[in-house]
């Protein structure tokens, strides 16, 4: 399993944002692969290299069919309605990049 390190703002399509790791001001850690993350997300960061960024659009029921119970003050993500994420594949655990 691939580990990778990825940073992401989660969007409802009107651009109101439910979820992001920028905010939490670390990368997420997942295993590509794993069912950590929704499995288009996993497709799309595959054919990522390290620091691209990509905008994924993701039909409802591909993203969140029964819904998604977001924190407090975030939208509510509807069953079956699409998602955007805004992805920035930051690196591979063990591979990152000494030079600076």
């Amino acid at each position: 399993m691939l580990q990778v390190a990825a940073n992401y703002v989660a969007m409802v399509p009107s651009g109101q944002i439910f979820d992001s790791s920028l905010e939490k001001g670390l990368p997420y850690l997942f295993g590509v692969g794993s069912v950590q993350v929704i499995k288009e997300l996993d497709e799309g960061i595959l054919s990522m290299k390290a620091g691209g960024k990509r905008r994924l659009y993701i039909p409802g029921p591909l993203a969140f069919p029964k819904g998604l119970v977001s924190a407090s003050g975030r939208p509510r993500v509807a069953p079956n309605s699409p998602v955007v994420f805004d992805v920035r594949f930051e690196y591979i655990p063990g591979l990152e990049s000494d030079e600076e």
